[in-house]
C-alpha cells in the first residue's frame, strides 16, 4: 500500500489549497471549446479570451475596489512582488534608492530587495516584537527624503499576524512614498479596500484561495497617485506593457471565479475555520504542557495556527504525523535545515523554533479532521518526549536552559 491509499488530513493550507469545483468548472471551456489568445482580435476565438479576462479583471478590481484597468495578470505572487519591488525601484531610481521592508517578509519580497542592494540601492529592513508585529513609530522614522517604496506583507504566511496595513498605507501616503502589499495569504480571506488602506501595489495569488497554481496579479494604482513601473521583462508589450507575455487565460478565469467565491463565503467561511483552529488549539492545549503559540493570537489569519512542542524536534513530529499534511516552516523554504527566519526574527530561540508545526485549516476541513489531526499530535508529541531526558529534566523542575553541558 502506497502512502497515497491511505486517507490523509489536509491541514497545509497556507501553502497552496485545493482547487474548488466549482473553479473547476467556470475554467473547462478555456481549455478547449474557448482556447483562443486574448491578444488575438482578428476573430471569435480571440474576442471570446478577451471578453473573459476583462470579466475576470472587473471581479477581481470589485473586490479590492479598484478599476479594472489597475489590475494586472502574472502568473503568481511571486512575479507580482518582484514586478512592484524591481518595477518601482527602476521607475523610480532618479527620485531615490532607498526602500524599506521587514524581516518577516516572504523570500519574494526579501530577495528581491537583496539583489537592489547589490545593485547599489539602500533597504531598511524593521524588526518585529514577539508576536511578528511591527513598530508604527520605527517605519515612521526609517522614512526618508530618498524613500521610494515601502514593501509590508499583509498576512504573514508562517505565523499568520497581520500587519496595521491601513495605519501603513497612512504613514507612506502622508510621506509621499509608496506602499506595496504582499497579500498572498489575506486575499480572499480578510476585507480589502485599495483605496481606503492607502495601498499602491497589491501583490495576490490564485492558488491561496482555491484557485488554481501560476496564476496571480498585481493590483497598481492609477490615481492619486499615479504609480508607474518598468516592466521586468520583454516582449509583446501585453497587460499595457507593464508584463508581456500570453495571458493564462483558464487560470486567469479560475482566479476571478475563485475570488468571487471568496467574496461570497467570505464570512461564513472565516468563522467555521475559526472555530476548527481553536478548536484544535483547545485540544492541544488540554493535553500537552509547554507548547508556544507563534505569532499574534488576537491578530492572525483564522486559518493559522503555529506551534512550538517544546523538547520535540519538529522532523521527528512530522515523521511521526504521517497520516496529517502540515508543516515545519514556509512551504517555499522548507528544505532548509535551518530554523525559520520568521521564528528567529520573533526572537524565538532555535531549539523551539526547531519544534514548530504550522497547521492551516480551510474551506474542506472537517471537525472531525481536527480531532484526529489532535488525537495524533497529542500522541506523537507524547510518545517523542518519552524518549527526551530534556523532558524528563524539566518534569523534575530543572531549568534546562541552565544547565551547563561541559565535558568532566
Amino acid at each position: 500500500m502506497t502512502s497515497t491509499d491511505v486517507q490523509q488530513i489536509y491541514l497545509d493550507h497556507q501553502a497552496t489549497t485545493a482547487v474548488d469545483e466549482r473553479v473547476v468548472e467556470a475554467m473547462l471551456p478555456y481549455f478547449n471549446n474557448k482556447f483562443g489568445n486574448a491578444a488575438s482580435r482578428n476573430h471569435q476565438f480571440g474576442w471570446d479570451a478577451e471578453k473573459a479576462t476583462q470579466s475576470a479583471r472587473e471581479t477581481m478590481a470589485a473586490g479590492i475596489n479598484a478599476k479594472s484597468r489597475e489590475i494586472v495578470f502574472t502568473s503568481g505572487a511571486t512575479e507580482s512582488n518582484n514586478l512592484a519591488i524591481l518595477g518601482v525601484a527602476k521607475m523610480y531610481a532618479p527620485k531615490g534608492k532607498h526602500l524599506i521592508t521587514c524581516s518577516t517578509e516572504h523570500k519574494a519580497v526579501l530577495d528581491p530587495m537583496a539583489a537592489l542592494q547589490n545593485a547599489g540601492y539602500e533597504v531598511t529592513v524593521l524588526n518585529v516584537d514577539t508576536k511578528g508585529n511591527i513598530d508604527l513609530n520605527e517605519l515612521r522614522n526609517a522614512i526618508r527624503e530618498d524613500t521610494i517604496l515601502v514593501s509590508l506583507m499583509m498576512a504573514n504566511n508562517e505565523i499568520g499576524t497581520i500587519h496595521p496595513v491601513k495605519a501603513i498605507g497612512d504613514i507612506c501616503h502622508e510621506n509621499g512614498v509608496l506602499f506595496h502589499t504582499d497579500a498572498t495569504q489575506a486575499v480572499g480571506k480578510e476585507l480589502i479596500n485599495v483605496q481606503e488602506m492607502n495601498i499602491d501595489l497589491l501583490s495576490g495569488s490564485a492558488h491561496k484561495m482555491y484557485g488554481p497554481k501560476g496564476v496571480g496579479f498585481l493590483y497598481v494604482r492609477r490615481r492619486n497617485p499615479r504609480v508607474r513601473i518598468e516592466p521586468v521583462f520583454y516582449g509583446g508589450g501585453h497587460e499595457r506593457g507593464m508584463r508581456s507575455g500570453t495571458l493564462n487565460v483558464p487560470g486567469i478565469v479560475g482566479m476571478a471565479k475563485a475570488f468571487e467565491i471568496c467574496q461570497t463565503d467570505r464570512d461564513s467561511d472565516h468563522q467555521r475555520i475559526t472555530a476548527l483552529r481553536d478548536s484544535l488549539q483547545a485540544q492541544l492545549a488540554a493535553e500537552l504542557t509547554h507548547l508556544t503559540i507563534n505569532g499574534d493570537e488576537n491578530n492572525r489569519l483564522a486559518c493559522s495556527l503555529n506551534i512550538s512542542f517544546a523538547f520535540v524536534e519538529g522532523e521527528s513530529m512530522l515523521m511521526g504525523m504521517s497520516g496529517i499534511a502540515v508543516s515545519s516552516g514556509s512551504a517555499c523554504t522548507s528544505a532548509s535545515l535551518e530554523p525559520s527566519y520568521v521564528l528567529r526574527a520573533m526572537g524565538v530561540g532555535d531549539d523551539l523554533a526547531h519544534s514548530s508545526i504550522r497547521f492551516s485549516l480551510g474551506r474542506f476541513t472537517t471537525q472531525r479532521e481536527v480531532d484526529r489531526a489532535a488525537e495524533l499530535t497529542i500522541s506523537t508529541v507524547k510518545r517523542l518526549r518519552d524518549m527526551s531526558p530534556l523532558y524528563e529534566m524539566a518534569l523534575e523542575g530543572i531549568d534546562v536552559a541552565s544547565v551547563s553541558w561541559g565535558a568532566h
